[in-house]
This record gives structure tokens, sequence and C-alpha cells, in this order.
């Protein structure tokens, strides 16, 4: 890992997979951009039509070849900004959105406070080197993770190549993540490059269910840059798993029938799923279970909650239901308790019914010997 600043993250967990100087404020180039797509998305409705804004490119600045003038869809302005990362539609998306890019820049910052992101301030909506923009690997990925809520941002990201059908004509533009394009498992989100902030790249990865977010600011060379978001995204992979921690219908704890010689099994109301470290020990824990079921109840009678517990804190919740019906208790069953419980009754009064006898017959001979006595001194 050579990037000055870098971040994995895992983002179901919360886990901070590795980091690196995560809060240290850097230049981001393009990664800019992300805050400007946010607010297009938030802002635009992506079929409306927008004309391109006359934009002067330097030579070594990212473009699509839009022509002053042009309508482009929002959504495929956003598609050339995401993956060509298109100045001028970067342009374009500030200026018919906030009027000017001074203000856009503004409803970027508004935004940024909004967002928690306090590492972040903007001065450009494009991201070239420009004094007071600058932002932080733990906040690109806060950004991205509230990106990716949006089903077209991830699909966007998630290209090799794109045709973008509005406009003058249709233009086939190819993404600048190369780590997109040549592995699988990758699926975004952003490259960025500049003299000041060096090359960076803000990557995403998702493989059997589990989906890894990564930033590293900073590197010396495009090379260096994919390699260390590679090694970082493989690793988040590798270290995490999607796993069944309760099936529906598959009983976890069982509990006695009042009355009856039986234990009824309690199941999971639904399955739960969840990402957990690989190696992991997740504990379950039983709450308003009662140590005795009275029946009847149907199957499916809310019972109790099963917890599932991991690093010290609850990670999933849910009801706890019967697998079947529990039956009443046995009428002979009841018989047997009310002739033990009379028998009981029984028993206690006639011995004390014997007691009593007992006392009576004591006291009657004292009497016959003290009778008995008297007439020996009489005589």
């Amino acid at each position: 890992m050579r990037a000055p600043a870098a971040i994995l993250v895992e983002p179901t967990t919360g886990d901070v997979v590795f980091g690196r100087r995560t809060a240290q404020r850097r230049a981001i180039a393009s990664a800019t951009k992300l805050m400007t797509a946010l607010l297009a998305l938030e802002r635009l409705p992506l079929r409306r039509r927008l004309a391109v804004v006359p934009y002067v490119a330097a030579p070594a600045e990212s473009t699509a070849g839009l022509g002053a003038g042009e309508r482009l869809s929002t959504a495929d302005l956003l598609r050339a900004l995401l993956l060509a990362s298109a100045n001028e539609a970067a342009a374009t998306l500030a200026v018919r959105i906030g009027g000017s890019e001074r203000r856009f820049v503004r409803l970027m910052n508004r935004r940024a406070r909004r967002l928690g992101l306090a590492d972040t301030h903007y001065a450009t909506p494009v991201g070239l080197d420009t004094a007071g923009n600058y932002s932080s690997v733990r906040d690109l990925v806060k950004l991205t993770l509230v990106l990716r809520r949006s089903p077209f941002f991830r699909r966007v990201t998630d290209l090799r190549r794109a045709t973008l059908h509005t406009g003058a004509h249709p233009r086939v533009i190819v993404n600048r993540n190369v780590v997109v394009r040549e592995w699988g498992p990758a699926n975004g989100v952003k490259t960025g490059h500049t003299l000041q902030a060096g090359y960076v790249l803000v990557g995403s990865a998702t493989r059997h269910g589990v989906t890894v977010i990564s930033t590293v600011l900073g590197d010396a060379s495009e090379e260096a840059r994919d390699a260390d978001t590679l090694a970082l995204l493989r690793y988040g992979l590798a270290r995490y798993r999607r796993a069944t921690l309760l099936r529906r219908g598959r009983a976890v704890t069982t509990v006695a029938v009042e009355g009856r010689a039986i234990r009824a099994g309690l199941v999971p109301a639904r399955a739960v799923r969840r990402v957990v470290r690989r190696g992991e020990r997740v504990v379950r824990r039983m709450t308003g279970v009662p140590a005795r079921l009275e029946g009847p109840l149907p199957a499916g009678a809310r019972v109790g909650t099963v917890e599932l517990r991991s690093r010290g804190r609850t990670i999933a919740r849910a009801g706890l239901v019967t697998a079947t019906a529990v039956p009443q208790a046995s009428v002979l069953r009841d018989a047997g308790t009310v002739f033990s419980r009379t028998a009981l009754v029984l028993a206690g009064v006639a011995a004390a019914l014997g007691s009593l006898r007992l006392v009576v017959m004591i006291r009657r001979r004292h009497r016959r010997r003290r009778g008995a006595a008297r007439e020996g001194r009489v005589a």
C-alpha cells in the first residue's frame, strides 16, 4: 500500500477494515464530481434535456467532446461525468442547477455540511486544482455510500462503456476506471488526477453479497493507484461473508408444554442474513420466552424474540413463533392433578382427625387414673 491516505470500509458492519490518515484533508481532483453528481440526482429529472454550456478545456483536461448548445439528458450528462469524467458535463450541471458555478459551489458546501462531511470543502464543481477544494478518504466513502443508494448511480459506475444517445449525435464513452474494466467484482466508483492531488480512486466491489468501499488519495501513478485499490478491495472481500444466521422454519429452541409430556419448537418468523467477518462468532440470545407454554396456541403464535449478537452488540432481531399448534393440557392429566390434590387434602384431614382422637384418648386415660387414685385414698 503506497497511497499517502487510504481507507477500506465494509458498510454493513461499519467496519473500517484498513485506514491510513483517514481524516487528512487533501486535494481530490475529479472525485469532486461525486458531489456534483449527488446534487444533480437530487435536483434534476433524469430525462430533462439541458443545453451544454460553453467550456474551454485545457489540453490535459478530460472531456466527452460535448459542444456548447447541444441538448443532453441529465442521465447522459451524468454518464459523461462519472465514466469519462467530462469537465464540460460537470460545468453544465453546475450552471443549470445553481445558475452559476459560484452559486452551485455554495450548494455543494451546504450539502456537505448536512451530510456531516467535516473534512470537506468545495471550490469547484469540476475538480481542477483550486485553493480550498479538498476532502478526506473518510468523507469520500461517506459521500459514496449516500450516492450508492441510487440505483442509477450504481448501474452507471459499474459500466465499462456507455452510449450517449442524446445530443447532436450518439457517442460511445469508456469508463476511465481501469479496475472496473478489468476486474469483475469491481463496480465503481470514480477516478481523478491532477498535479496537486496525484492519482485518486474511490473504488467499490461486490462478491457473494458482500460490498466493500475503498478510497486512495495521492498515489504517484495510475498503476500504483489501481494496484492499491485492487489490494484493498480484494482484502475486504476475503475477510467478510454473507451468512444466513437464522432460517425461517428451523427451530432455534424448544419450550415445555403445560400438562403435556412434550416440548414445542420455536422458529424465527423470518430469515436473517447478515454480512459478518469470517471466523466471527455470532451468539443467539432469547428474550421474552416463557418457561412453559400454555395451550392451546396456533402455529405461528408469537412467544418471544431471538437476538443475534456479535462483538458485544446486537446485529439483528427476529420474532420467535410456534412451529406447530400447541395443544391444551390433557384432560386425564388434569383429572389426575385434581385427584392428587384432593387426596392430599383428605390425607391432611385424616391426619388431623387422628391426632384429635389420640388427644381425647390420652385425656380420658388421665381422668380415669386420677379417679382411681381418689377412691384408693377414701378407702
